[in-house]
């Protein structure tokens, strides 16, 4: 394996997602976590699902907007939405799903699949989840 371009660094203390913080070690994330009102929990404050949806959906904004200028496609007004589930499993522990809704403005239908097929091809977080956990991916074109 490669040597890493950049490393994150974070760390979780006290009751993790009930109640506990996430940090970084250069002190730019700071938040409180909490178990949302939907899992029974009091809400209020982050998740680790929210985190990883913005993750993502920021990841995969950036590679689709290197792959439009690779290919020299100007693109404008886009977006990127990412829903990240939590599901049971039947050994009673949890797994992820994911759906990306992709806005994009400024090309046909068709330029816009392109592009969002090869970002996800290029994005990290696509990467650590292909076969992984079930994605779906849509663009429309605003």
């Amino acid at each position: 394996m490669t040597e890493a371009v950049y490393t994150a660094i974070a760390t979780s203390t006290g009751d993790g997602r009930a109640g506990g913080r996430a940090t970084s070690d250069d002190g730019l994330i700071d938040l409180s976590l909490a178990i949302p009102q939907e899992m029974g929990g009091p809400g209020g404050a982050t998740n680790p699902e929210q985190l990883f949806a913005a993750g993502w959906a920021a990841c995969f904004h950036s590679a689709l907007k290197a792959v439009a200028a690779a290919r020299k496609i100007t693109i404008n007004d886009s977006a990127v939405v990412a829903e990240v589930g939590l599901l049971p499993t039947a050994e009673g522990g949890f797994g992820l799903s994911a759906d990306l809704h992709v806005e994009v403005g400024g090309v046909e239908q068709a330029t816009a699949d392109a592009l969002v097929a090869a970002a996800h091809q290029v994005c990290p977080y696509s990467n650590a989840t292909n076969g992984n956990i079930p994605v779906t991916i849509d663009a429309t074109v605003a």
